[in-house]
């Protein structure tokens, strides 16, 4: 029995180790770069939106090209993007905001993950639980990798974001399960 359930599945395990990938490589040049782009040009609102956009090119392909939206879903989608968006708006600093987006993206892939592998028949308890359990590892593995750099040290604030993350993405898409589900129901006459 092969160990991925589908192409879906390897695509998005694929995906996941690009990402941890260039998490965990830039983490010593992270204050680097953000001392080169300066946090006049980082904090640009603007620029921040440009991101979001090019944010949103690579995450809806990656998670809704093969799946039928319904109106609400699509508004409650909208409504956790605002959210989101209003939350990236207000955190302190551009490494502040990263944790938010890496790590959102690192947990979404692996419950898309665990839902594709649940979905093609494996056993997969609680995929919710255990995507943020699985992220919440990374998280923690990430700034452990940090405290072994030299110019990089371990934070719980850190750690508190990753997991603020990896929960808001989380329970944003057992939300929209939720509202996927009713608009079937709906759409059914059940």
């Amino acid at each position: 029995m092969p160990f991925f359930t589908s192409k879906r599945e390897r695509r998005l395990w694929l995906a996941l180790a690009i990402v941890l990938a260039a998490i965990y490589a830039t983490l010593g040049q992270a204050p680097a770069i953000v001392a080169a782009l300066g946090e006049s040009i980082l904090n640009n609102v603007g620029n921040n939106l440009v991101f979001v956009i090019i944010v949103l090119l690579v995450v809806i392909p990656v998670f809704f090209i093969d799946k039928r939206l319904a109106r609400a879903e699509i508004a409650v989608g909208a409504g956790i993007l605002t959210v989101y968006l209003l939350a990236w708006l207000r955190m302190g600093s551009w490494e502040e905001r990263t944790h938010l987006f890496e790590y959102a993206l690192v947990a979404a892939l692996v419950h898309e993950a665990l839902l594709e592998r649940r979905d093609n028949g494996r056993r997969v308890p609680a995929p919710a639980l255990l995507a943020l359990v699985m992220s919440l590892g990374l998280g923690w593995l990430d700034e452990g990798v940090q405290s072994l750099l030299p110019n990089r040290v371990f934070e719980l604030i850190d750690v508190a974001f990753n997991s603020i993350a990896a929960t808001m993405i989380i329970g944003m898409r057992w939300v929209v399960a939720r509202v996927r589900t009713w608009a079937e129901r709906r759409r059914s006459g059940a």
